[in-house]
């Protein structure tokens, strides 16, 4: 029933604002030697301090269901950065004004955006084995963002994410 509560809410952000995720790992990695984590401690996620605790609350979450430990000395370690972009206005009406006579014309056209401009965030998840120095992981989302959102919205939207992104970890052979 607990899941069910904390599922509900992400599904329905989900569906309402789409969540893109391109995935890429090491061939031949392991993942099943991989048991425990924690996350780099000079980590520059680009989020707000309040949206990193909102999303490595998030992260632990997911982390601790598909069966994995915080730790002191991980197995791997997770690196998080984020970019804020705005999408080019899509949405215009065209006004237009032209005339003719004769065998000459002419015309004037603009087109006024309509609504605002969408706020996209991405968001990038490392997964690096500190043992073998390489990047063995990695996911990168990208969703809407709204800047003016409630503290409930931001953290739904940002367990949506995080749920998305793990999703397809670890890959399927």
């Amino acid at each position: 029933m607990k899941s069910f509560v904390f599922l509900l809410p992400v599904l329905f952000i989900v569906a309402c604002a789409p969540i893109r995720v391109n995935y890429d790992y090491e061939r031949g990695t392991n993942f099943s030697a991989y048991k425990t984590y924690n996350y780099y401690a000079n980590m520059q996620t680009g989020l707000s301090e309040l949206d990193t605790k909102r999303l490595l609350d998030a992260l632990d979450a997911q982390m601790a269901e598909k069966g994995f430990t915080l730790a002191d000395t991980p197995d791997f370690f997770i690196d998080i950065k984020s970019a804020e972009f705005q999408n080019p206005q899509r949405q215009t009406v065209g006004v237009g004004l032209g005339g003719g006579g004769g065998n000459m014309g002419g015309g004037i056209s603009i087109g006024l955006p309509i609504g605002q401009a969408e706020i996209n965030r991405q968001i990038t998840i490392d997964f690096v084995d500190e043992n073998k120095k390489q990047l063995f992981w990695q996911a990168v989302s990208e969703s809407t963002f709204s800047p003016n959102a409630t503290p409930e919205k931001r953290e739904a939207q940002l367990q949506a994410v995080v749920a998305k992104v793990l999703a397809q970890y670890p890959p399927k052979p």
